[in-house]
């Protein structure tokens, strides 16, 4: 939030992938100078992938970015991608990446959610 105030940007937050799992991810094609982004790329091939930095779901974003979802066509996977709607704020210098400090984990897979409660479970207990 405070990189918002202070720049009025949209905050992405991004973490480094490795290349075998960028499939899994929206990747960001990060500016020349790495403190913009210039685009999002919705689960790209290995070979395709501008970088390895992924957008993990963490935003500050502004309201008009339903007005662009409300108009958009479908995307990737025949889904309107929130990432098309990024590309559009992107391409106008709009974005600045943010580089998660902490644990994340995808709890969208087994491994990823039992991971994410033995790590909650091993913090009540103190360990």
């Amino acid at each position: 939030m405070n990189a918002f105030v202070e720049t009025g940007k949209l905050q992405l937050s991004v973490m480094p992938v490795d290349v075998a799992n960028i499939s899994q991810y929206g990747i960001i094609v990060p500016s020349d100078d790495g403190c913009g982004v210039i685009g999002v790329v919705e689960k790209p091939r290995q070979v395709d992938a501008p970088s390895n930095l992924a957008s993990i779901g963490r935003y500050v974003l502004t309201s008009d970015i339903f007005d662009i979802l409300r108009v958009l066509p479908t995307g990737s996977g025949r889904e309107i991608q929130l990432a098309d709607a990024l590309n559009l704020h992107a391409q106008s210098g709009l974005i600045e990446p943010i580089e998660l400090q902490g644990k994340r984990f995808d709890c969208g897979s087994v491994d990823g959610f039992m991971s994410a409660s033995a790590h909650e479970y091993a913090k009540r207990l103190g360990k």
